[in-house]
């Protein structure tokens, strides 16, 4: 079985580390495609031995990325067209479509009350999104909270299906010397309570609250 993941960009970010630890471990031969920014998250896949495509996407209105994608399906014979990320799923689900592949799976990583992967949630926005929707065969959420967002917004429940993000566990088992170490150089006391957080300086992250 062969599966084409296709992501709007692959720059550092939460959504596209998923892409690359879910490809460790998927038992199919699995290529990428980025609309756009083949940042360091593509590099990552290509030494994990993943073919990357980069589509060259001028921008949300460069429907000439439509045809280009839909030929790249269509050359490649995938039989599953997996797409993450909001433009990555309205272009991929399409372009899925023209090319012949019924098997399409559509991940939502992001999205808020008020917005989805930082733009504003316009009522235009969401008919798009809902229009291409129907096009795919299941819709992931990443968790029950975006899983409650997408049947507010009219996605069926038997399409929606949970599936938490997952986590390198040996990357980041405890390690007391480790420990130790960082508490050292930081120069934390080593009985000290110590919270903390990983992820991009934006008000999404919520860093204020922590």
């Amino acid at each position: 079985m062969k599966a084409l993941h296709v992501i709007t960009g692959l720059g550092v970010g939460g959504a596209e580390q998923q892409l690359r630890l879910l490809l460790r471990h998927l038992p199919l031969e699995c290529e990428v495609v980025t609309l756009t920014n083949p940042g360091s998250v593509a590099d990552g896949l290509r030494a994990d031995g993943v073919r990357v495509h980069h589509l060259r996407m001028g921008g949300n209105r460069d429907l000439g990325a439509l045809p280009r994608l839909t030929r790249l399906i269509r050359r490649g014979r995938y039989d599953l067209v997996h797409t993450h990320l909001y433009r990555a799923c309205v272009y991929g689900r399409i372009a899925a479509r023209l090319a012949g592949v019924r098997a399409t799976v559509a991940t939502e990583h992001s999205l808020g009350e008020a917005e989805i992967e930082g733009r504003p949630l316009t009522r235009p926005t969401r008919a798009l999104y809902l229009g291409t929707e129907r096009l795919g065969s299941a819709t992931v959420a990443v968790s029950h909270t975006v899983a409650g967002r997408l049947r507010a917004w009219g996605v069926p429940q038997e399409r929606i299906h949970v599936v938490p993000n997952g986590i390198d566990a040996a990357r980041f088992r405890f390690d007391p010397e480790r420990r130790a170490a960082v508490r050292a150089r930081l120069g934390i006391a080593p009985d000290a309570f110590v919270v903390g957080g990983v992820g991009r300086l934006v008000a999404g992250k919520r860093f204020d609250a922590l």
